[in-house]
């Protein structure tokens, strides 16, 4: 599966690391190697991104300035705080040797979450492809509902779920997604 790379703004899984104050003698430059393989890396204007790991598990990280010298783990004070912190104690355990763990709770899907998301896609792509409500439900929820006369359509439950899976595929593909990045 190929790793998807995130700004560390929209995304608090990713950690980052930068050069930590002049006066703080750290343990020389940040070798992302040490954690693992490299599965995905990308160096632009904005840093560098990688995420890095293996059968220990795997860490989202970024760069600002290069591999720094000294190098330090930056936790921006925001509403990810706690997530950001989760993450930086995976980040610890990797260095020392040990197993990451698993990822912060709220970063996690449950199973009725991910089949949630998996029907929200499938709907979309119906949904881009032309297909309307009836169709969608045809396909994704109970076809005998989709093919009720028009007026008991009209009012059935499974016309206002796929209606409702329509208005929320088209939410998450217009930035909904992030949200799930931030555990929500």
């Amino acid at each position: 599966m190929k790793q998807a790379l995130w700004l560390p703004e929209i995304d608090p899984g990713t950690l980052i690391i930068a050069s930590a104050p002049p006066r703080f003698a750290a343990d020389g430059t940040f070798d992302p190697t040490a954690l693992g393989t490299i599965v995905a890396d990308k160096s632009d204007d904005g840093g560098r991104r990688l995420v890095v790991g293996g059968a220990r598990g795997y860490i989202h990280v970024w760069m600002n300035e290069g591999a720094p010298s000294r190098p330090a783990i930056i936790l921006p004070l925001d509403a990810s705080l706690e997530i950001r912190l989760e993450i930086a104690s995976r980040f610890v355990r990797l260095l020392q040797g040990g197993a990451a763990g698993p990822l912060p709770r709220a970063l996690q899907l449950t199973a009725q979450r991910r089949a949630r998301l998996i029907l929200l896609l499938h709907a979309l792509d119906f949904r881009l492809s032309g297909a309307g409500p009836r169709d969608i439900a045809a396909s994704l929820i109970d076809a005998a509902d989709a093919a009720l006369p028009a007026l008991e359509w009209k009012s059935s439950a499974t016309r206002r779920k796929a209606n409702r899976l329509i208005h929320d595929s088209i939410a998450l593909m217009n930035g909904g997604y992030k949200r799930l990045l931030r555990g929500g």
